[in-house]
């Protein structure tokens, strides 16, 4: 198939190179300043942009009826837009704050746990995460996203906050060291034990290939999706 890359940093080289292995041809590379180009070179496009552009690449997308799957972060306050976009006009939609398949199965367990831990009050919850020096947001999308899960899960955190504590408060740590991929850790802690679930990323390559198989995924089909529609869990 034919892939528009919608941001061309270290993501999207690694992407590119991902693509190309499985067969694919990268008919555009499109950077943060360029505007003049067609999107409709392109079977599907994939975004890993930065906060201030995606929604834009996102609804040129849509409104071209070319499949998009972002992984852009720091854009969410327009993503309810995206998805009403997506709707009218009958396109094909994914975002994720985390393409990796691993992490995605992190996901699941950290939902699990929260369960679990809900009756447990006398354990506090706290994040941290660690990434490259190069990420514009803070925290991360990841977090963001596992945080609002345990609170989906645990009646006892109703919020989170970036390096804030407090009653019914999820604080969240977020660190940036140059080459960190991408580390997230939730701990439990009580007066008797901790309980810890992390996932450390290597490399980008995991974040890279699960992007190119959402690609893959979502060719002929229309609809707001999630990894979890891809991976079928």
């Amino acid at each position: 198939m034919n892939i528009a890359l919608l941001g061309y940093g270290k993501m999207g080289k690694t992407i590119e190179q991902i693509a190309v292995n499985r067969g694919h041809n990268i008919v555009l590379k499109i950077d943060k300043d360029d505007t003049d180009y067609d999107i409709t070179k392109a079977d599907v496009a994939i975004d890993f942009s930065i906060p201030t552009v995606a929604f834009n690449n996102i609804s040129n997308c849509i409104n071209h009826t070319v499949p998009v799957i972002s992984g852009t972060t720091g854009w969410l306050e327009n993503y309810n837009k995206a998805v009403a976009l997506c709707k009218e006009k009958n396109g094909a939609f994914i975002y994720a704050s985390n393409y990796s398949l691993g992490v995605n199965i992190f996901f699941e367990l950290n939902k699990t746990l929260a369960k679990m831990m809900s009756s447990l009050k006398q354990y506090n919850v706290s994040m941290e995460e660690i990434h490259h020096t190069q990420k514009l947001d803070a925290p991360s999308g990841t977090a963001i996203s596992l945080a609002n899960d345990i609170i989906s899960n645990n009646e006892n955190f109703k919020d989170w906050k970036l390096n804030e504590h407090g009653d019914y408060i999820i604080p969240i740590t977020a660190k940036r060291i140059e080459d960190v991929p991408g580390t997230h850790t939730i701990t439990y802690q009580s007066e008797v034990d901790t309980i810890t679930l992390e996932h450390v990323a290597h490399n980008r390559q995991g974040f890279a290939l699960g992007a190119v198989i959402a690609a893959e995924w979502i060719i002929g089909k229309t609809g707001v999706f999630t990894m979890k529609d891809v991976l079928g869990i």
